[in-house]
């Protein structure tokens, strides 16, 4: 190898752990869902869809204003003959060619059976039940982040496990092989040793693949940069929250229905207002020029005009009854969504109290597991107990020790994951 490439070498690495460091990030659980209800591509999208909500209400309070509207209108005339008081009969070198008008006109909406202002109210509500549908959109992305989050931790920890005892493993692996070569052992027991420090490495590298992909999962979902490794800090579970059982709920999905059910009794309102007249009042301005004839200007003009459409006797019934039908809808979809939602507040109520339960159950197997795997290890030791008991009193420990490790984040996944129910979550975090 030349000296060039040895000083490539050396630069690439030492430029490794930098490069490293930079596509790391370390974040809080709060960090993480900070950056996911006001980063996240769901995020974004429930925000875009508000502000198009706000844009629509805007545009319907415009039907409150008046129409004006201005027109200008040129005719080229040939051989026009004009009679009247105002101009003898056209003829002889009279040249009349060209008619020129211009027009002004303001309508101002007066009454068309409240139709207007139950629009405005139908938008108000619907734009309502927009913000609650953003709330809970975010809402569902702090608990997909929260689920994320706690995977990382949880697979983290299993790995940090796994591999202290695939130590033990190999070490016992290399023990047995000595013993064999010694005439101690049988061959059968030594491979026995080495199938179980083969399932460790199996189980290592799963847990390995799992944290890679949850970990690419939360970082994609907060828009982080390609190849983010998120870091969870030491302390993340040494505190436990201590939480009030409730049945209430806040949930904005229902919240939303609401506003919905509100925007669909103003559409019946406004589908009666066909049944009543429509009044106007018209305001405009005329000039007409005739050319080598007569011309008129300051033609002011104002009145008031009245509509009513007789055919709706007969056939807006239908749409009064369609109206109330989907009013009816709503209704019954947000009875289902209310009984839905306390089934979900009770399961996670019955999880959450489950974990606290585990816990207790995962400690005192812990310390039986160990407990069972030393006087195994010392039977064995003094020819009283096999392999195969040592072996099994050694997994029995692996999975005690796991459990329990991940008992305490189980424990608050499950906090989470029932504030999420009643509607709580990002405002735990201070995030609403």
């Amino acid at each position: 190898m030349n000296n060039k490439n040895v000083l490539v070498l050396c630069f690439v690495l030492l430029i490794s752990p930098i490069l490293q460091a930079q596509n790391s990030k370390s974040l809080t659980l709060e960090e993480a869902i900070s950056i996911g209800v006001s980063q996240s591509n769901q995020a974004i999208l429930a925000d875009t869809k508000l502000k198009t909500s706000e844009w629509e209400l805007k545009t319907v309070k415009n039907n409150q204003l008046p129409n004006l509207s201005v027109s200008g209108q040129y005719f080229r005339l040939t051989q026009a003959k004009i009679k009247g008081n105002l101009a003898p009969e056209s003829g002889g070198g009279l040249d009349i060619n060209q008619l020129m008008i211009g027009q002004a006109t303001a309508t101002i909406p007066v009454f068309n059976g409240f139709k207007i202002q139950n629009g405005i109210q139908a938008a108000k509500s619907l734009n309502k039940a927009e913000i609650s549908h953003a709330q809970h959109t975010k809402e569902q992305v702090a608990l997909v982040v929260t689920q994320l989050y706690f995977g990382l931790y949880k697979t983290n920890q299993m790995i940090q496990l796994t591999e202290d005892f695939l130590k033990t493993a190999h070490q016992r692996v290399i023990d047995f092989q000595a013993m064999e070569d010694n005439g101690l052992l049988a061959h059968n027991d030594l491979l026995k040793a080495q199938l179980q420090e083969s399932n460790i490495e199996l189980s290592l590298a799963t847990a390995k693949k799992n944290y890679s992909v949850l970990n690419y999962q939360l970082a994609n979902l907060l828009q982080l940069p390609e190849g983010t490794v998120i870091e969870i800090p030491d302390t993340f579970t040494e505190s436990t929250t201590e939480i009030v059982m409730e049945t209430s709920s806040e949930r904005k999905d229902l919240e939303a229905m609401q506003y919905q059910e509100e925007a669909l009794k103003s559409n019946i309102k406004i589908a009666k207002g066909n049944y009543l007249p429509s009044i106007n009042l018209i305001g405009g301005y005329i000039a007409l020029d005739v050319k080598n004839a007569f011309t008129i200007t300051n033609a002011m003009n104002f009145g008031a005009g009245i509509s009513y459409d007789f055919s709706s006797l007969f056939k807006n019934k239908k749409e009064v009854e369609k109206a109330k039908s989907k009013s009816l809808e709503a209704t019954q979809q947000m009875a289902i969504l209310s009984d839905k939602i306390k089934e979900e507040v009770q399961e996670a109520n019955a999880n959450y109290e489950l974990a606290l339960k585990q816990k207790e159950v995962y400690k005192k197997a812990e310390e039986q597991a160990t407990e069972n795997y030393r006087i195994v290890k010392d039977k064995y030791d003094n020819g009283l107990s096999t392999t195969n008991d040592l072996l099994e009193a050694d997994v029995d420990q692996i999975q005690a020790k796991i459990n329990y490790a991940i008992a305490t984040s189980d424990i608050e996944e499950k906090y989470y994951e029932l504030l999420y129910q009643q509607g709580k979550l990002t405002q735990s975090f201070n995030l609403n």
